[in-house]
């Protein structure tokens, strides 16, 4: 164990490369032991309206429970000799404390300690990613009403369908992030609990010896976690619910997979085959070291590589939940120290992203028509038959021209040329003696078959995102971007 740490050891990438500086302070070693203090002296604070404490003893503890009293060389130290890190801090601390010292976690088990000290970082965690969603949904939502109208090819299994609007297709992602905010909420709401103070498997056998009849174990647990700001858990045993720890990361894990759909559908339409839409390329981006014109899509790759690995984390936590035999086992706690921070830092890292794809999106008009052009006339051929049928025309047999002459033009458009349907169409008898050309013209507009598309991407922006934002108002706006 070393107090130094540079570029001559392994350091994790989310230490220096991904996440936020104030992602990286919730889960740092000093925060998550000046939260350790607190609670130690929130507890202490309890038991001295029972004289368990004296107000010496606590104004001593309280004295030390400052960042800058940790000191991790000397935890270090002991915990080299002793092998349990919680001890080890808990001898520094009274080290430090010689007249309170001697009442450090008193009646408590390693995990009264350590469990509410990480929902308090979860909590923490939590808030910065609802910012960050509020944010992106914010950013989204200018895009979705500057491009309402503006008509592009709709695509399915990666062919071209119907036409669609750009604003219509952005709102289905900006659906996605309102599901994932009312996740987070609930997950709140409802879920995010700390252990309480019940000793070492649940009972609170220990607090209750200490008050001797004098009060309820219950009374100085609800005391520490209203000091502590957190609602406990009515059962736990040594350990808070390890359900909680995968409920949390089927929240994250959901959240990664609306960031991955957005990345991944950029990525395809920044190809040149598609053209429609880019990420923000700063001049002085790099693609590639081969070759100088690369203009990758390195950002939305990056989030859709790290939202595929948060989308394996739930799995870990499964585990931990459903084999912590009886009371508790150790063997969720190596992972735990990886999986939760880890987690939490790359969705930081990914919501950053985001925000900024989402705000800077470079949008091609002129590619958007040739799609158009090329592509909608096959789609709007539904609408032809149609108008074939009510003019008396025989729809199986309308249907079958329609196929051949859509088979013909097909070709012609993988040789590289513009799409011949319109013309086809009108030249050929049997549809030219049922319909004008003028009538064609209108048919195979792709304006003509937007739907509501339009109207439901303004109406959502103003009936659901609008009153989220107004909900986070004090949000928007707030916490550092990610570096590009």
């Amino acid at each position: 164990m070393t107090e130094k740490f540079d570029y001559g050891t392994f350091l994790s990438p989310f230490t220096w490369r991904y996440g936020s500086p104030e992602m990286r302070k919730i889960f740092s070693e000093i925060n998550y032991r000046v939260a350790w203090r607190k609670i130690w002296v929130a507890l202490a604070e309890a038991q001295s309206k029972y004289g368990i404490v004296t107000r010496e003893e606590l104004a001593d503890l309280k004295s030390k429970m400052d960042p800058e009293h940790i000191d991790l060389k000397r935890a270090h130290e002991i915990e080299r000799e002793i092998r349990h890190d919680l001890m080890a801090e808990i001898k520094s601390y009274a080290e430090q404390c010689p007249t309170g010292g001697g009442k450090i976690h008193l009646g408590a088990t390693s995990m009264d300690i350590e469990d509410n000290a990480e929902v308090l970082r979860i909590k923490a965690a939590i808030d910065i990613v609802l910012t960050r969603l509020v944010n992106c949904l914010n950013s989204l939502s200018r895009q979705i009403l500057k491009f309402k109208d503006l008509p592009c090819i709709g695509w399915t299994h990666l062919q071209p369908a119907e036409p669609t609007t750009l604003g219509y297709r952005l709102a289905g992602y900006a659906q996605d992030l309102a599901l994932d905010i009312c996740s987070v909420e609930n997950l709140l709401r409802d879920f995010v609990k700390g252990k309480g103070i019940k000793g070492a498997v649940g009972t609170s056998a220990s607090f209750q010896a200490l008050l001797k009849g004098k009060g309820r174990a219950s009374v100085i647990e609800d005391q520490v976690m209203k000091k502590l700001g957190l609602e406990a858990f009515p059962i736990s045993t040594q350990t808070y619910p390890r359900k909680l720890d995968y409920l949390v990361l089927t929240v994250l894990a959901s959240i990664a997979q609306s960031l991955h759909k957005f990345g991944v559908d950029l990525r395809h339409l920044q190809s040149p085959a598609y053209g429609e839409l880019s990420e923000p390329i700063g001049k002085a981006r790099v693609g590639s070291s081969a070759m100088p014109f690369k203009k990758n899509p390195i950002s939305a790759e990056r989030m859709c590589s790290l939202t595929r690995y948060i989308s394996t984390l739930p799995e870990v936590m499964w585990e931990n939940a459903a084999q912590t035999i009886l009371e508790r086992t150790l063997d969720d706690s190596a992972n735990r120290r990886v999986v939760l921070a880890e987690s939490f830092l790359a969705l930081d890292e990914c919501l950053m992203i985001y925000d900024q794809l989402a705000r800077g999106l470079v949008v091609y008009p002129v590619m958007i028509k040739r799609n158009l052009e090329r592509y909608a006339p096959f789609a709007a051929t539904e609408a032809v038959l149609m108008k074939l049928v009510e003019r008396g025309g025989n729809r199986q047999r309308m249907h079958e021209k329609l196929r051949e002459l859509s088979f013909k033009a097909w070709e012609k458009v993988m040789a590289g040329e513009q799409n011949p349907l319109p013309n086809l169409l009108k030249k050929d008898r049997t549809i030219g003696s049922k319909l004008s050309n003028k009538e064609i013209d209108e048919l195979l507009d792709p304006n003509k078959h937007l739907g509501d598309a339009s109207e439901r991407g303004e109406k959502f922006v103003k009936t659901t995102i609008k009153p989220l934002l107004s909900k986070y108002r004090d949000r928007v706006g707030k916490k550092k971007d990610a570096e590009f």
